[in-house]
């Protein structure tokens, strides 16, 4: 069975769930496991240092967005 198929059972089984202490349960796990996905990890000194270098060279060559037309673009995006 391949994993959408899983899913898919999965979630029509979760449906069926009428205990909310076992909902929460899986809530606390999948709370859990997407901390897990984000895996943010501090930045050197030494990445950080090259990073504004960076930013510094992209303003100096224009390769930046305005914050107006930043915003301009976010609301198309509704």
């Amino acid at each position: 069975m391949d994993l959408s198929t899983r899913k898919l059972n999965f979630v029509q089984d979760f449906l069926k769930l009428k205990s909310e202490k076992v909902i929460s349960e899986f809530e606390k796990l999948l709370k859990e496991e997407n901390k897990k996905d984000l895996d943010i990890k501090p930045m050197s000194i030494t990445d950080f240092q090259i990073r504004i270098e960076k930013s510094f060279d992209d303003s100096k060559n224009g390769k930046i967005t305005e914050v107006n037309e930043l915003i301009s673009e976010i609301e198309k995006w509704s």
